[in-house]
C-alpha cells in the first residue's frame, strides 16, 4: 500500500513478511561485496517532502549520502560508519537519526531490514 492522500484510512503492516521491491544501487555506492537493496514506500505526503516506508539491504559494504532520517532496525545488524561523525553499531529494535547529508559507509553483517521516516 501507497498512499499520499491524506484522507486515507489508518493501516498496518507486518513489516518483517512484507513483500518488497527491488532498488537497484548505483555500482558506485558498492565498496566489497554483493549487496542488494529492496524497498516499499508506505506512505509519501502529498508534495512528495515525507516518505514512510521499508528498506532492506544484504551483506556487504556501500556508501550512502543521508537524507534526514530516523528508523527502527526490525532484524539483521550493520554498522555505520558517519563521515567526520560516530560509528554506529545497529540491531533489532535500535532507533537511530541520521542527519541529511551524511556521508556513510554501511557495514552490512547480517541483512538489515528497517522502517523508516524520512524528510526531504
Amino acid at each position: 500500500m501507497t498512499t499520499s492522500d491524506q484522507t486515507a484510512p489508518s493501516f498496518a503492516v507486518h513489516i518483517p513478511d512484507a513483500e518488497l521491491e527491488p532498488e537497484p544501487l548505483d555500482p558506485a555506492q558498492i565498496v566489497s561485496g554483493d549487496p542488494v537493496v529492496t524497498g516499499k514506500v508506505l506512505w509519501e505526503s502529498a508534495d512528495g517532502t515525507q516518505l514512510r516506508g521499508i528498506w532492506q539491504i544484504t551483506p556487504g559494504v556501500v556508501t550512502d549520502t543521508e537524507a534526514n532520517e530516523l528508523f527502527v532496525v526490525v532484524n539483521g545488524r550493520a554498522t555505520v560508519a558517519v563521515a567526520g561523525g560516530e560509528t554506529l553499531r545497529i540491531g533489532p529494535g535500535d532507533a537511530c537519526v541520521l542527519r541529511e547529508g551524511d556521508r556513510t559507509t554501511w557495514t552490512v553483517h547480517e541483512t538489515l531490514r528497517k522502517a523508516y521516516h524520512i524528510s526531504l
